[in-house]
């Protein structure tokens, strides 16, 4: 099962996402793939904080940036929790070792990959689009392949989820939840 959370900066998305992937996984057979780069201070907290809420949900972590497409465990798991996809994708955008204009082909490969190594995978992505700002082109460039890999996502997904204040509102796949 493929499940898909989305929603605006701190709506509950990640609180929501461990939720469900706990709900529909073993214990001991939960992996946390973390985008996040630990970028400065605000960065290190923000990672510390989401391992603390973790913590005691039978996760094990990895920290991965990019590439995500040629990552193979050694583990089959019941279930794979991606945090998240805007970080991923700027990563694949932004960084040296990124796949720079091929990043939407890549987080799509990087997403079947995953499918493959689980039973449940759930891909945390953000809503972002809506704030009415002038970008610089990269950015502009950005927030577009965000939007279509969002669109690319919840196409593939059984389940899509939108978090709003904390509250789970199903768009797709309801009964399956």
């Amino acid at each position: 099962m493929f499940i898909l959370v989305t929603g605006g900066a701190a709506s509950g998305k990640s609180e929501q996402a461990e939720s469900l992937l706990c709900m529909h996984t073993a214990n001991n057979s939960r992996l946390y793939l973390a985008t996040m780069q630990p970028f400065g201070v605000a960065a290190q907290q923000r990672i510390q904080r989401h391992h603390t809420l973790r913590a005691q949900k039978g996760f094990q972590t990895i920290e991965r940036y990019t590439q995500v497409s040629k990552l193979k465990m050694d583990t089959f798991f019941d279930g794979i929790l991606v945090e998240c996809m805007s970080n991923l994708l700027a990563n694949e955008m932004f960084q040296p070792n990124g796949a720079g204009t091929a990043a939407i082909q890549e987080i799509i490969n990087a997403v079947d990959n995953l499918i493959g190594q689980c039973n449940t995978l759930i891909v945390v992505t953000n809503e972002i689009f809506s704030d009415g700002m002038t970008y610089t082109k990269e950015t502009a460039q950005y927030l577009q392949n965000l939007a279509q890999i969002n669109c690319i996502l919840a196409q593939k997904a059984d389940i899509v989820i939108q978090v709003v204040c904390g509250i789970c509102v199903p768009l797709k796949g309801e009964t399956l939840l």
